[in-house]
Order: structure tokens, then C-alpha cells, then sequence
């Protein structure tokens, strides 16, 4: 049965195409709505970007009928502004019909009451989707982009072989392999019979080969258990143009990330000019405010996460003492916040960008898209340590990449499991 769907304003601001995503579905938008897109549109981040995408989006609607009336869409279904349906609500007590919220919670009680339709409230706001079911008007949240982090592609699997197979593994390097796998999928190949002998392999081509980096220490950086073994594989081979590491804290990402961009920016043969880093500015808690001095200035506390790590690479293995100023100075890596990186073509570059949980879906296609010829790029985060308002496990920019990409050539992915920063940064990781 065709369906009424309200989007509250959350949702286009989440994703401005989410106007298209209803199929043959009708699509209702509240007055109230398009005047918050309106106050919205004057931000300067990404958000105001969205609110200035939706308005366009709605005025070319209008060049195929009168909005008031609805406008078909190609799929099907259409997109009509209603006026709020104040007058619905006024019988009940408690209700502010001040709030824009309850303005979109009334249009979407008038339109139960009075439509043929099956009407449903979408908003990523958990209040309203409570308050909704107070109502009884049904409401859920936008799912068009979410995936099941629970279900997160890991990147591992387990093969159970006779040992005459591990051992001709083991001798001529690669073997065949008849199971339906991803591309650069890692495999833990164990005897059937013994579980504790096994050997670690990368599916590509139908075929499973040894880890070329395996033990091999990277600027000094030595794997300490198998799951960075397979990130440093990842890391190191340049046809993988791609990769996403996710684990929790202190499982190794940043750090692995760097010390492979140091390896072959510094000692490789000049396929990438330089290690590019960027991480979003998203504050943990209450904002500092306005800081003082130029970019690099004003970016350094929301890099110093990673001037530690490079710190810690550079003392133990070039040089103590103002090594990462040098490197820095002399084009050889570049801090960049994200604000400043779209319109950027970046060929050639070791791209990492770290903290990618709080990016959304949109913006890690923004960075995609900037990534150049030659170039490698490097999306590290942890899902579960997001500090965007309007993103969580599922719906956030890595969770998505993940899914999305898994099935690619030229893309690898892996989760870390295990901490391996200090006993209580696992201790804290596990237990809170």
C-alpha cells in the first residue's frame, strides 16, 4: 500500500537526498520544515550546506508544479508542503504548539486521522519519534543509509583445512581456494583436527596467498598480534588504494597508519610526495572557542593526537627533538582540517583521516572525490567513540564506507580487536 512519509527537518539535513529515497511513496514537508531550512541556510558548515541543498532541490521541484499541490517525482511517488495542522491538536493538554517539533508532530496526527494513506513521521530525533508514539502516529528513523554495525563487515575469516593443505601453503606460498570471498579478505587457516595450528593468508583471485608483510617491522613498528598483521598488509601494498581500520581504543590504527605512511613517503620509492593527515573538528564535551594565531596555530590542539603518535615514530626512530617540525617544514607531511579540503584535487599524497566515525556518509564521499591519481588513502576510527550529535554506530560515514566497499579490488578493510596501547586503556575499553 502506498505510503505518507513526514520528514522532519533532521533528516534532509542528514541527507539531502533523502527526498528521493521514498520510491513511489508519497512525501509530505511542513511549513515549519522549510522555514527552519531557512533559518539553517546561513551556517557555514556542513549542515548549513545541506539546508541551502535541500532548498535548491525543492526549487527545481517547482518548475514541475505547485508544491502546495505535490510535485511528482521519477519514481513515482511525490513531494508536497502542507500548512501545519495546528487545530489538531488543541484538544490536548500539554501540547506546545509553539515548538516546531509538535508543529510536525500535529501535520503528521491531522494526516493520520484524516488520510487514506498509512501515515509515518521519519526523524532522527528520539524525543519526537517517543512523543509521536504517545499519539499513536507511527514514526521511525531514517534508514537509507544505515547498516548493522553489529553486523559490520570484519574483514576476517576462518578456513578449516587437512594439513596436507597447510603444509603446500606453507611450501609454494598461495593455494587455490573454492569459497566465495571478498577482495583482500584475510583467512586464519586452521586443522580441522588440531585448531591450534594455523597459518594467516589474503583471498585474492580465488587464491590465498602468504602476507608479504608478515613480522616485517614498519618504521620500527613491529604487529603485536594478527589483526595488525593484516592492517600492515593492507597499508603496504600499493595496489590497495583504499583501506578502513576500525577497532576500539588503542587497538593500533593511528599509529599503524603513520608508520606506514613514514615508510614510504620517507623511505620508498617516491610513489607518494607526502603523508596528507586529517581528522574532523569535533570537540569532546564543552568547546574551547575561538583560538588564537594562524591555521596551523588554531588546528594543533585537534591534531595533537596525532603530533604524539608522530612524535613517538620520529624519537624512537630518526631523530629526537624537532624531527616532526622538519618533516613538516619540508612538505613531507601536512595537517589539514577537513573544512579546507573540499575543492582539493590530491594526486600522489599518503591520505590519512583519522577519527572518520564523525564523519557522515556525505562527507567521506566528499573526501573520496578529492583523492587523486597515485594517491592512497586511509580512514581509521571507532564507531563506538562517536562525538557527532547526529550520528551513531550505524548510520555514521566509516560504518557505511565499510559495507559499501567491501566487495571492491582496490579496497581492504579490517577491524582490531585487540588493545594493545596499556593494560588500562583496555581495561576502560572493555569494562566502560
Amino acid at each position: 500500500m502506498k505510503k505518507t512519509y513526514i520528514l522532519d527537518t533532521n533528516v534532509l539535513l542528514h541527507d539531502p537526498e533523502s527526498l528521493f529515497s521514498f520510491e513511489d511513496n508519497d512525501i509530505v514537508l511542513p511549513l515549519s520544515v522549510v522555514e527552519e531550512l531557512d533559518r539553517i541556510k546561513r551556517r557555514g558548515d556542513e549542515v548549513g550546506r545541506n539546508a541551502r541543498e535541500v532548498s535548491r532541490k525543492l526549487d527545481e521541484l517547482r518548475d514541475r508544479g505547485r508544491l502546495a499541490e505535490g510535485v511528482g517525482l521519477i519514481h513515482g511517488g511525490s513531494v508536497r508542503i502542507e500548512i501545519n495542522g495546528n487545530k489538531s491538536l488543541n484538544h490536548l493538554n500539554g501540547i506546545d504548539l509553539n515548538s516546531t517539533d509538535n508543529m510536525i508532530l500535529a501535520l503528521a496526527y491531522s494526516l493520520m486521522n484524516n488520510g487514506q494513506n498509512p501515515v509515518i513521521l521519519v526523524t532522527k530525533d528520539l524525543n519526537l519519534r517517543i512523543k509521536a508514539d504517545v499519539l499513536g502516529v507511527a514514526a521511525e528513523d531514517f534508514y537509507s543509509d544505515k547498516v548493522d554495525y553489529h553486523q559490520l563487515y570484519s574483514g576476517v575469516c576462518e578456513l578449516y583445512l587437512p594439513p596436507a593443505e597447510i603444509d603446500r601453503f606453507y611450501q609454494e606460498g598461495s593455494l587455490e581456494c573454492q569459497e566465495d570471498l571478498q577482495p583482500h579478505q584475510f583467512c586464519i587457516l586452521r586443522w580441522s583436527e588440531s585448531p591450534s595450528k594455523s597459518a594467516l593468508a589474503r583471498y585474492t583471485h580465488h587464491r590465498l596467498h602468504k602476507l608479504a608483510q608478515d613480522g616485517k617491522a614498519v618504521y620500527g613498528i613491529k604487529a603485536l598480534n594478527k589483526e595488525q598483521k593484516f592492517a600492515l598488509d593492507l597499508l603496504l601494498d600499493d595496489n590497495i588504494q583504499v583501506v578502513t581500520l576500525v577497532g576500539k581504543a588503542g587497538t593500533g590504527k593511528t599509529i599503524l597508519a603513520l608508520a606506514a605512511g613514514l615508510e614510504k613517503v620517507l623511505e620508498g620509492s617516491g610513489r607518494y610526495n607526502r603523508i596528507l593527515i586529517t581528522r574532523p573538528i569535533v570537540p569532546l564535551g564543552n568547546d574551547l572557542g575561538y583560538l588564537p594565531g594562524d591555521k596551523e596555530d588554531k588546528i594543533r590542539p585537534w591534531m595533537q593526537p596525532i603530533y604524539d603518535n608522530l612524535e613517538y615514530l620520529c624519537n624512537e626512530h630518526i631523530q629526537p627533538n624537532g624531527c616532526i617540525d622538519y618533516l613538516i617544514a619540508n612538505g613531507k607531511i601536512e595537517l589539514e582540517a577537513l573544512t579546507y579540503i573540499r575543492g582539493r584535487s590530491i594526486p600522489k599524497q599518503f591520505i590519512i583521516c583519522d577519527e572518520s566515525q564523525n564523519l557522515s556518509p556525505h562527507v567521506i564521499k566528499t573526501i573520496l572525490t578529492r583523492v587523486g591519481r597515485g594517491s592512497k588513502i586511509v580512514f581509521t576510527g571507532d564507531p563506538e567513540q562517536i562525538d557527532h550529535p547526529y550520528l551513531d554506530a550505524s548510520s555514521n560515514g566509516l560504518s557505511y564506507l565499510v559495507e559499501k566497499i567491501k566487495g571492491e579490488e582496490l579496497a581492504g578493510h579490517i577491524t582490531l580487536i585487540k588493545g594493545e596501547r596499556s593494560g588500562i586503556a583496555e581495561l576502560g575499553a572493555k569494562l566502560l
